[in-house]
């Protein structure tokens, strides 16, 4: 399939970003999320990023512009009809992922094809709540998307060759670097980097460290852009535990157990930098531990 209109479903964090680098690409986009103040938030967002780039010489002026006008809101699911594509990146919840899926599939083309951009969760189960799944695949973009350039390419056990190749031209034509993924929980970077923050939770929870001796050892100490702590944040603390608990039950070993410092995080509503408070707060002036 030549792919030439992509829908976004969530314009969040990795949605607005999955519709900003499918712009600059020169694909159509429309960007759908559950109100309009969503998804106007989602354009702001995308209109921000892209000046940053034009101020930093990565873009053009007449790029930007460009882009933006590729770009357009769709209030419903019905607007997808005309889409050649569609990426789901809502929320790491596998039951509201499914509900979309079910929602959508009657207004889209036969031959549409369907993406999600899960962190973790099974492509094979999520193919299957769609009429489609020899054309669904996982396509996992890292955060945050326009300067991240790797993106993991994840087939289900349906997904068939003509689907993996057109997404996977997508992946190239974005600029990215693409990883091959086996339908396995968590498929290769969060497998390897959730554990890791999980851990630095327990190093936390148990007092070996404070949060700022903890980032300060793995960023000085391993030579890690971000602490792990730091990273959650950035992550969300409710994706964290998602992961974790996805990792925990579809592996059942105890080493992925979700640490109960980070549940208790989640209980509270700190989750991170979205809601100003996680292991750090950010409310003030600079961001400050808070444990």
């Amino acid at each position: 399939m030549n792919i030439r209109k992509v829908g976004v479903i969530g314009a969040g964090q990795m949605g607005n970003g999955i519709a900003h680098v499918c712009a600059l690409a020169g694909y159509d986009v429309l960007l759908h999320d559950v109100s309009r103040e969503r998804i106007e938030a989602g354009l702001a967002t995308i209109n921000g990023n892209m000046t940053r780039q034009v101020g930093s010489g990565r873009i053009t002026a007449a790029e930007r512009e460009a882009a933006l006008d590729r770009i357009g809101p769709a209030q419903g699911l019905d607007a997808f009809e005309a889409t050649d594509l569609v990426i789901e990146s809502a929320s790491e919840n596998e039951e509201i992922k499914r509900k979309i899926f079910a929602e959508l599939c009657p207004h889209l083309r036969e031959d549409a094809l369907i993406a999600t951009n899960t962190s973790s969760i099974s492509i094979t189960r999520l193919a299957a709540s769609t009429d489609r799944p020899e054309k669904f695949i996982g396509v996992h973009f890292m955060n945050p998307v326009p300067v991240m350039e790797l993106v993991e390419l994840v087939r289900g056990i349906a997904t068939d060759d003509d689907t993996f190749d057109a997404v996977r031209d997508l992946a190239k034509k974005l600029g990215k670097q693409i990883a091959n993924a086996e339908d396995f929980p968590a498929f290769i970077v969060n497998r390897i980097l959730l554990p890791m923050i999980n851990e630095a939770v327990y190093v936390l929870y148990e007092g070996v460290g404070s949060v700022e001796s903890i980032d300060k050892a793995m960023r000085l100490g391993a030579n890690h852009p971000m602490g792990p702590l730091q990273l959650a944040d950035f992550i969300g603390l409710d994706t964290c535990l998602s992961i974790m608990q996805v990792l925990h039950e579809g592996l059942s070993d105890s080493k992925y157990r979700p640490c109960p410092l980070l549940v208790k995080y989640v209980e509270a509503g700190w989750l991170g930098r979205k809601t100003q408070r996680g292991f750090y707060d950010y409310r003030g002036d600079k961001p400050v531990p808070t444990r």
